[in-house]
């Protein structure tokens, strides 16, 4: 029997949220000359576009590598955490616990959070935010290895 082709699946959402470069592990003047404008005491907003990646075998009897049902609650579970929220306040993982919030940050949060949800998780891939359309960023999980 032939094996199954691998295919990527990609599915996007699209959230809005504010937040504030902010790091407590530094001054009021290392937080403005690194992070700029983007330490506007108020905060800014950001229209953010999520792009998630899977890749699995194409299921022989579904022609499926994963119901885009089931995807699409999933996504939408993580997005009802972050859309139209203050990342800085709304959000535990940065409020709690420190993690500031650069897009870098929040692509790691949504795809660890979509994992967590997913009913096969070790198909999630990469998940890719669009923080503008100049400003794009991608995770991939990497197992860590043993040296």
């Amino acid at each position: 029997m032939a094996q199954a082709p691998v295919v990527l699946l990609h599915r996007t959402e699209r959230f809005s949220a504010c937040h504030r470069l902010h790091s407590r592990h530094l001054s009021d003047v290392e937080n403005r000359e690194i992070f700029g404008l983007c330490n506007n005491p108020n905060g800014h907003g950001h229209n953010y576009v999520w792009r998630v990646t899977l890749q699995g075998p194409v299921h022989p009897t579904t022609g499926m590598v994963y119901n885009l049902s089931d995807l699409k609650k999933e996504m939408a579970e993580v997005v009802k955490m972050v859309d139209h929220k203050n990342l800085d306040l709304d959000v535990e993982y940065f409020h709690e616990g420190g993690v500031v919030s650069t897009t870098e940050n929040l692509t790691v949060f949504l795809h660890r959070e979509l994992a967590k949800v997913m009913k096969r998780p070790e198909l999630l891939l990469e998940s890719t935010v669009d923080e503008t359309e100049k400003n794009v960023f991608t995770f991939r999980e990497i197992p860590s290895v043993k040296l």
